[in-house]
């Protein structure tokens, strides 16, 4: 039996990763009169006075929605709601496991971003927190953007935001290995979608260097015919010699290269191409878009993938448990940038100095310091927000 058949196997053996276990003993007539009708009145009229008590008499303060559309599942594209739920129950279970935390996997039946707005507004009452999932762009940002509006609850989309913290925490880590200093790097991402554009704005903010992003069509500069409006904003903060070409001439230099793209799209040539040492971060999943073996090969002193069978897995389970464990147990009502940025920080100081090593500048996502680390760090953030 080969690995797909066993995933179908087990699959079809759990019908769902997920069960619901009811905390309330309801073994008598006197346990059932609390837990329903005439007792569950009582919380009902508090939270009607004060609707924060909602957190303290209901589960809405570890809960959180999963939730998608199924437009931009994994690397599969735009296989609709239903064929996404393996996926959102997968995250929910992740949720569970690594922080303790009660998530709901819902499937959205509509592609149209108001009605996806409207929507999640209407139900987020339910939960402490909404974290998006495999939603395509650009209609990704308009949707997290109006939500985090809107909503009195943290929004996060994982994978703009999650990609974009780990990868920055591998590349701290990366950037003490190599020696490099933080200033004047020159930074090639290939892929210039959700997680492309929130890699690039986090590593500006963490003041890496400059950043050329590409796409199939070319680099992203301004004013270029086949930017989107999202590509069109972050043109106006990247690429500040305005490079018009290929992701050839993007990498021609750079001391690092991002992909969030497609299998296949980087050559040992162009990884030769870049400044000597490069870190090479390609995270197209399941086949990167070069393999680790011919990017070293090629003269990539770091290398990090989307898969746990090769060194420096960039997964974003190292980011989400810890940050929604965080903003729950704060209270908070957003995930801010300095929280994002915390976390990052967080996750690269999980490995101690002494031992970080070319295959190893990323934590391993069991590394029980990871979750708690990252809570903490957002939590100390959002406690200073609050007082300020």
């Amino acid at each position: 039996m080969n690995k797909k058949e066993y995933a179908l196997l087990k699959h079809r053996e759990w019908k769902g990763k997920l069960e619901i276990i009811c905390k309330a003993p309801i073994t008598t007539k006197e346990e059932l009169a609390v837990a329903y009708t005439p007792g569950v009145a009582e919380p009902c009229l508090e939270i009607e006075k004060d609707e924060s008590l909602a957190y303290e008499y209901t589960g809405k303060g570890n809960t959180v929605a999963v939730i998608t559309d199924g437009t931009a599942v994994l690397g599969l594209g735009d296989i609709g709601p239903s064929a996404g739920m393996p996926v959102m129950e997968g995250k929910c279970a992740l949720f569970k496991r690594f922080a303790n935390i009660d998530a709901v996997p819902i499937c959205i039946n509509t592609k149209d971003p108001d009605e996806i707005i409207r929507t999640i507004c209407n139900i987020s009452k339910s939960f402490g927190g909404i974290n998006l999932e495999d939603i395509s762009a650009p209609r990704c940002f308009q949707i997290e953007r109006e939500l985090i509006e809107k909503c009195d609850i943290p929004v996060f989309h994982d994978d703009q935001h999650g990609t974009a913290i780990i990868t920055c925490a591998g590349l701290i880590n990366a950037c003490k290995v190599t020696g490099r200093k933080m200033g004047k790097l020159k930074i090639a991402i290939s892929g210039a979608g959700s997680a492309g554009i929130s890699i690039a704005r986090m590593i500006l903010k963490f003041g890496f260097g400059d950043v050329i992003l590409c796409k199939s069509n070319g680099t992203i500069y301004e004013g270029a015919p086949y930017n989107n409006p999202e590509q069109e904003k972050i043109a106006k903060i990247t690429n500040k010699e305005h490079l018009a070409g290929t992701l050839a001439d993007a990498m021609n230099g750079a001391d690092i290269l991002i992909g969030v793209s497609k299998p296949g799209v980087v050559t040992e040539e162009m990884i030769a191409s870049m400044a000597k040492d490069p870190i090479v971060f390609v995270m197209s999943n399941p086949i990167p878009e070069i393999m680790p073996n011919l990017a070293k090969k090629a003269g990539a002193a770091i290398v990090g993938t989307g898969r746990s069978d090769f060194p420096n897995q960039v997964n974003n389970v190292l980011a989400f448990p810890g940050i929604f464990r965080g903003v729950l147990d704060a209270r908070a009502s957003k995930i801010t940038e300095e929280m994002k940025e915390a976390a990052a920080r967080a996750i690269a100081d999980v490995i101690p100095m002494e031992e970080l090593t070319p295959d190893y500048v990323l934590p391993d996502p069991f590394n029980p310091q990871v979750v708690e680390s990252v809570r903490a760090a957002v939590m100390a953030v959002a406690e200073k927000e609050k007082s300020n």
